[in-house]
């Protein structure tokens, strides 16, 4: 039997990471400034950003001392998918921190049976994620005119999408405190140019893609006409910017076009949660957007129970928000979230060790949550109540009351 690596070369670096925070910092140091950045994002100064992962800070855990169960269950189901633990993989853009992108997120949540969900800004088509993980919900924005929407739908559902997730908050909100990363509309002589010194003080991240024999494009294909070119990622952010913001009648037509389990994303108040379900949604996710839409709104964590409480017994509801550690998934069940989605956390697992990274995301989101629910002595993810947490007075929001 050959000798671990550690042995062989004890100052090798362990692909292996142990933390989402360690992900992060690999993350850093291997991307190009400006693709760190875009990551990293946030609007204004940040606050919601920030405070989406401050909240999970605030809430802490009522042990047992004796009672630990030997077995410990957290299969659930997510709009009629079973996955094995309660994570899902949230939709995001252009992923040009690894040459698989999509691809790899999508085959690491099959390898961990969850569900990736797949943005129509993504750099992968619908056809090559969904083959990768049968298990793939196709996330929309409102872009487009209705026919538009209409051959975009009908292309995800063709593909085998299992649902739909509408994403209709955005603020379109500029400036940041700390710099917005430079992100070109493609990657030509010119711009390579301009971007050489950030690239070439990372080279691993230029080989990867060097072998893989090409370079990030930039382009949206799912957002492509039949027979025709993708757009860039700012032609498809255009054509968003510009279309019309929809009505609630609009959210149930696109329901009703998708006909089939439907997610709106990017709930915030009570009223607007009833709204939804009076629209006919399989399930909402309780969502700022990553802190990158209105910046001011709070953490998603604390506008989650006052929603599950009020429409929680008629639809699916997700939180989507600052997750980093598997007590912080174990938080969200508590307070009413049959699920989360994690988006940042598998991005940087990605950027450092590709499909690999985004397992070892996963695998770190499972460990956790097995921890925290021994502790508190239960032996199904379904037994967690709010009573097992410690909440601090004024934590809850509940917003549109």
């Amino acid at each position: 039997m050959p000798r671990p690596n550690w042995l062989s070369n004890p100052w090798a670096q362990n692909p292996w990471f142990e933390t989402v925070a360690v992900a992060q910092r690999r993350a850093k140091k291997r991307l190009p400034s400006s693709v760190y950045g875009a990551l990293v994002a946030g609007s204004e100064r940040g606050q919601t950003a920030d405070d989406n992962t401050a909240a999970f800070r605030e809430l802490g855990f009522a042990p047992h001392v004796v009672g630990t169960q030997p077995e410990r269950a957290m299969d659930t189901t997510i709009m009629g998918q079973p996955i094995s633990l309660q994570v899902v993989i949230s939709p995001t853009g252009v992923q040009a921190v690894h040459p698989d992108g999509e691809v790899a997120v999508a085959r690491a949540a099959a390898a961990r049976g969850t569900v990736m969900s797949l943005s129509n800004f993504a750099g992968k088509s619908i056809e090559e994620v969904v083959e990768a993980n049968p298990n793939t919900f196709f996330q929309m924005y409102w872009t487009g005119d209705r026919d538009v929407m209409v051959q975009r739908m009908e292309r995800a559902r063709a593909a085998g999408a299992k649902g739909l997730i509408a994403t209709l908050d955005w603020s379109f909100s500029i400036g940041r405190d700390w710099g917005s990363p430079e992100i070109p509309e493609k990657v030509d002589l010119k711009t390579a140019i301009r971007f050489a010194p950030q690239v070439l003080a990372r080279p691993r991240w230029m080989w990867e893609f060097g072998r893989a024999g090409f370079i990030p494009d930039l382009t949206a294909p799912n957002l492509a006409p039949p027979g025709g070119s993708a757009p860039t990622f700012f032609g498809a952010y255009y054509e968003w910017m510009t279309t019309p913001t929809p009505t609630w009648d609009d959210v149930e037509w696109m329901r009703k076009e998708w006909d089939g389990p439907f997610l709106l994303k990017g709930v915030c108040r009570v009223d607007d949660a009833k709204r939804a379900v009076d629209a006919g949604v399989t399930a909402l996710s309780v969502s700022n957007h990553g802190g990158n839409n209105l910046d001011g709104t709070p953490a998603a964590i604390r506008m989650l129970k006052p929603i599950a409480d009020a429409v929680g017994d008629q639809v699916e509801v997700v939180l989507d928000g600052g997750v980093r550690r598997g007590s912080d998934v174990v938080k969200a069940v508590a307070l009413g979230a049959r699920a989360v989605l994690i988006g940042r956390a598998y991005l940087w697992g990605l950027a450092a060790n590709g499909q690999t990274g985004v397992e070892n995301v996963l695998d770190i989101l499972r460990g956790g949550i097995d921890s925290a629910m021994r502790g508190l002595g239960i032996s199904s993810i379904d037994e967690l109540t709010p009573e097992h947490l410690v909440i601090p007075d004024g934590f809850h929001l509940a917003l549109g009351t």
